[in-house]
């Protein structure tokens, strides 16, 4: 799971925008004893499928992601990032470097969670040779051109990542870090290109046209359910890279380091041809029996057509919303705790914009229970005329969740389904 601290900023970044509201049906509309004596419907028709996503922004996010993994029903998930580093400060003093003895050249990259199982993965990094730019905007497609050189030593690029074990550095404790030793040929020529006199040091201006930044990716062969996306907060002081080395005997180190002034993005690739999400996607009949959504690629929608026939002279108490999910506890694959739940502006637009509530997941029952209250009560009052809902995991653009729903022709015994509490007046 991700942490929360770091990433609940989400949830304004997915959509248009997106506030967090108590789970209390109702409450805040007429009292209890009024709702009693409404009246409720539950027969909806709800026609449940999967959309498509292609177009996703993925830069400065809360956090970056990282890694690879092999999903049965999703197919293959595969994580990278660029960013820039900046300096520490300005025209460091390496004094001769011919006297300087470096000891390790390490990326240090703080975690935030992680998504799938913590197999061992192998990592790549390569210097990035165009520039990244904070006034830019970059997809999860996007890709930036770099050198052909591994800056990982064979030796050093199979990785086994632990999140809840704290990283020892020099004796110190800290919060558990992905560090991938780079090659200490690239930390000289830095050093060397310090002490030049060129003035590349002089500035961060100067350092990234010098030094544009770095690709970060994997290059794994996984067989079905291995590997994991990695959470990465890149903005964390811990996260940075450190040249570590001796002068004069003394041990020191100088640090590049990361943090919000450094454009970043994530780029993923999901194969997910030949799998299911892939048959509902080609035909959105078939998400009558299941339906999908995963972060970064496929949004899960309702349609609820019937809405439209409710008649204008009532008050909506309740509009529970009940989305039952395919999900075994322990499996390494979880849902996410919440829900971001959008509508379509226009029937002519792909633009989606969030309706005010999110779908909290209750794991006793293993579903996703929305509050649509309003939703339905604009409706009803003609200020809407779309039925359809679209439910994505909230955190969009910087994990690896995925959730599978039963559709409303599901053969398993919980199906998706819309209660409704009126008055007439």
């Amino acid at each position: 799971m991700i942490r929360t601290i770091a990433l609940f900023a989400l949830c304004f970044m997915a959509f248009i925008s997106c506030k967090k509201k108590e789970y209390a049906l109702g409450s805040d509309v007429i009292d209890a004893s009024t709702i009693l004596n409404g009246s409720s419907v539950d027969t909806f028709t709800l026609l449940t499928f999967s959309i498509e996503e292609d177009t996703i922004i993925s830069d400065n996010p809360a956090n970056v992601v990282l890694g690879s993994y092999l999903d049965p029903t999703f197919g293959s998930y595969s994580a990278s990032f660029y960013t820039q580093l900046r300096l520490a400060g300005v025209d460091p003093n390496f004094a001769d470097p011919s006297e300087i003895v470096i000891d390790s050249f390490v990326l240090a990259l703080e975690y935030v969670g992680y998504y799938g199982a913590l197999d061992a993965q192998t990592f790549e990094v390569y210097e990035l040779e165009e520039s990244l730019s904070l006034d830019s905007t970059y997809y999860s497609f996007s890709t930036l051109t770099h050198s052909a050189t591994n800056l990982v030593p064979a030796e050093n690029a199979t990785v086994t990542p632990n999140t809840s074990s704290p990283t020892i550095v020099d004796g110190d404790s800290l919060a558990p870090q992905l560090r991938i030793h780079l090659d200490t040929n690239m930390a000289r020529n830095l050093i060397v290109e310090a002490t030049s006199g060129s003035g590349t040091f002089s500035s961060n201006e100067a350092f990234l046209d010098f030094f544009k930044g770095l690709h970060i990716k994997t290059n794994n062969t996984q067989l079905q359910s291995e590997g994991a996306a990695l959470y990465l907060d890149i903005n964390d002081p811990s996260s940075k890279a450190t040249i570590y080395f001796k002068q004069n005997g003394e041990a020191t180190s100088y640090d590049l380091l990361m943090n919000s002034d450094c454009a970043d993005f994530t780029h993923v690739d999901i194969d997910a041809s030949n799998t299911s999400l892939d048959e509902v996607i080609a035909d959105s009949t078939l998400g009558q029996n299941e339906f999908y959504a995963q972060a970064f690629s496929s949004r899960a929608a309702v349609s609820i057509p019937g809405l439209l026939n409710l008649p204008e002279n009532i008050v909506i108490h309740r509009a529970d919303l009940s989305l039952p999910i395919q999900y075994q506890t322990g499996y390494k694959y979880q849902p996410g705790n919440n829900l971001s739940v959008a509508t379509r502006i226009d029937s002519s637009s792909t633009q989606l914009a969030n309706i005010g509530v999110i779908g909290v997941y209750n794991s006793l029952d293993k579903n996703f229970n929305i509050n649509i209250r309003e939703y339905v009560q604009s409706i009803v009052n003609k200020e809407l005329t779309l039925t359809e809902l679209v439910v994505s995991p909230l955190f969009f653009i910087n994990s690896a969740e995925r959730i599978i729903f039963n559709g409303s022709n599901t053969i398993n015994k919980m199906k998706p389904k819309l209660t409704i509490t009126y008055t007439s007046y």
